[in-house]
């Protein structure tokens, strides 16, 4: 059986993270933990670009806009969607997953989900830094990880010890 380690060192990669400024308070956390996290792995503030969006709604076009340059190693989308009493909430929710899955599939960059959604304001903040930690955080490592194994598995197979593919 052969497995591939996750790898979480970000040295030497670089990362385009598309920010929503709707909710910016929300936003702000998590990109800040976000960074913070490419940072900590070794990742240069220099190859880190961030472009911020009006809402989730733009985050996919931009997103794409992104991977379609060949710049970066992975893409990060970071946001929240917080429900209210229409069913806006739904729509935006549905078209930033897809949209998001649209450009993984279409350009082969991964992009790390980082666009909460949540029920209220509190929920929010909870992912932000609060009580369940920050998302934006989880986010960078979960784009270091596929940045790292997309390369792995897109090359050819490595050898056994026995010689074998």
């Amino acid at each position: 059986m052969r497995t591939y380690p996750a790898d979480r060192n970000a040295s030497e990669l670089r990362f385009g993270i598309v920010v929503s400024r709707f909710n910016h308070v929300v936003s702000l956390r998590l990109l800040e933990g976000c960074t913070a996290e490419l940072d900590r792995r070794g990742c240069c503030e220099s190859d880190i670009h961030v472009a911020w969006v009006p809402g989730a709604f733009e985050i996919p076009q931009t997103a794409r806009i992104l991977a379609l340059t060949g710049r970066y190693d992975a893409l990060v989308a970071l946001g929240a969607v917080i429900r209210g009493g229409t069913p806006h909430f739904d729509y935006v929710c549905r078209a930033v997953t897809d949209g998001l899955r649209e450009v993984i599939r279409d350009t082969g960059v991964p992009v790390a989900f980082g666009v909460l959604t949540t029920d209220d304001v509190e929920q929010a903040l909870a992912r932000t830094g609060g009580a369940q930690g920050n998302k934006g955080e989880e986010a960078a490592l979960a784009a270091i990880e596929m940045a790292r194994l997309r390369p792995v598995l897109s090359g050819p197979p490595p050898r056994s010890p026995e010689g074998r593919p």
